[in-house]
């Protein structure tokens, strides 16, 4: 019995890497049903590296640890495997130890699965394939998806003012890095881009029509990425990654944390997951470990007025309205929408979205090692970190 129950306790350690808050004390909604049902997350304590409490029910709901990526994948095997467990040994206690050997020989097979986040890697990048264009028809495309630039203006409250210069040079940036992935030619859909850089903490939608035109920005908006310096801190990974169902998205259930804040923003806000990836610690001697990537919204009374400088844990946090921007006209929702079409149902995505024509799929993290804040960018003031309760600095 020993040797089973720790070999469940060594699978629920396969949770200490999960990085963002809605790993880490709030309850979420799981996002992969085939009904419009909301069904609640574990709850688990914060970090990347904490256990879980014992408390933390041990076998949840199927949908919901479906919707939490590889690790909750490997819980819930565990979890199956540790009630099983235990008919195992009541078993054996009323006729043999042979069910319990069996029993003990499935448990340790879950453990090896519970330490499978580690191993997975992100799945190889591919360049979507679209229709080619005439020129005119070129034209006409970038004339109609450079039209969401109103609706950015109008829907987002939280804006920056990047000059033409400065938009340039970061379509540029963008560039080098989709280069450096063999993406390149990518082209026809919308995609995010993230400056890290301690200097700058900003967000842009860019959008061209045809490989050989250049990147238009579509808006600007004050992020807050990765924070080093503290235990449980990871730098924003940098790279190319795809918003992809593989990693399912799910929505939060805007409920406070211990220290009384709403880690993933106010309840329907989405969180958009990028799934396992190695992140650079920022405490200790450094180093490389695997981190759980996303983005998402983030308190809108306490930490969304911080959005500017770096604050995070390692995810990005947007604001409020751009997370519902993003959300409503599925910006990067192309491989979502693929699966919508054919006839899967995800509730994650709401009845009375407008999808946009050039969704796309793709979120780029930069660091421009820029050496002096640009006017444009401006650093939260100390009102806003006023706001912020003791303990606060310790959410996602």
């Amino acid at each position: 019995m020993k040797f089973i129950l720790s070999r469940c306790v060594s699978a629920r350690r396969a949770w200490r890497l999960a990085v963002c808050a809605g790993w880490a004390g709030w309850t979420v909604a799981s996002a992969w049903a085939a009904g419009p049902a909301v069904a609640s997350g574990p709850r688990v304590t914060s970090g990347a590296v904490q256990a879980a409490p014992a408390s933390a029910p041990h076998s949840t709901a199927p949908t919901a640890a479906a919707s939490m990526a590889p690790a909750a994948s490997a819980l819930m095997a565990a979890s199956a495997v540790h009630a099983a467990s235990g008919a195992h040994v009541a078993a054996a206690s009323a006729a043999s130890a042979a069910s319990a050997a069996s029993a003990a020989n499935a448990a340790a097979s879950a453990t090896a699965n519970a330490s499978a986040p580690e191993a997975a890697g992100p799945a190889p990048l591919v360049l979507p394939e679209h229709p080619k264009l005439t020129p005119e028809q070129a034209a006409d495309e970038t004339r109609r998806a450079l039209a969401l630039r109103d609706d950015f203006a109008r829907e987002v409250k939280r804006r920056l003012r990047v000059p033409l210069a400065d938009q340039r040079a970061y379509g540029q940036r963008l560039q080098d890095a989709l280069d450096e992935k063999d993406l390149g030619a990518l082209a026809g859909e919308y995609v995010i881009l993230v400056d890290r850089n301690a200097n700058v903490q900003a967000l842009f939608v860019y959008f061209r029509a045809m490989p050989d035109d250049p990147w238009q920005m579509i808006g600007a908006s004050p992020v807050a990425t990765g924070r080093p310096g503290e235990f449980d801190h990871f730098l924003t990974p940098l790279g190319v990654f795809n918003h992809t169902p593989s990693n399912m998205d799910f929505r939060a259930e805007g409920t406070m944390n211990q220290n009384g804040i709403r880690g993933y923003g106010a309840r329907d806000m989405r969180i958009y997951d990028l799934g396992w990836v190695d992140g650079e610690r920022g405490w200790g001697k450094g180093g490389v470990s695997p981190m759980r990537f996303q983005m998402h919204a983030t308190d809108p009374d306490r930490l969304e007025p911080l959005l500017g400088i770096r604050h995070s844990k390692g995810c990005v946090r947007i604001p409020s309205t751009l997370n519902r921007f993003i959300d409503h006209h599925g910006i990067i929702d192309a491989e979502y929408q693929a699966l919508v079409e054919s006839g899967k149902s995800l509730w994650v995505l709401h009845s009375d979205r407008q999808i946009t024509p050039w969704a796309g799929r793709f979120i780029v993290v930069i660091d421009s090692a820029r050496k002096k804040r640009p006017a444009w960018a401006p650093a939260p003031g100390s009102k806003a970190h006023a706001q912020v309760p003791k303990g606060g600095d310790t959410a996602d």
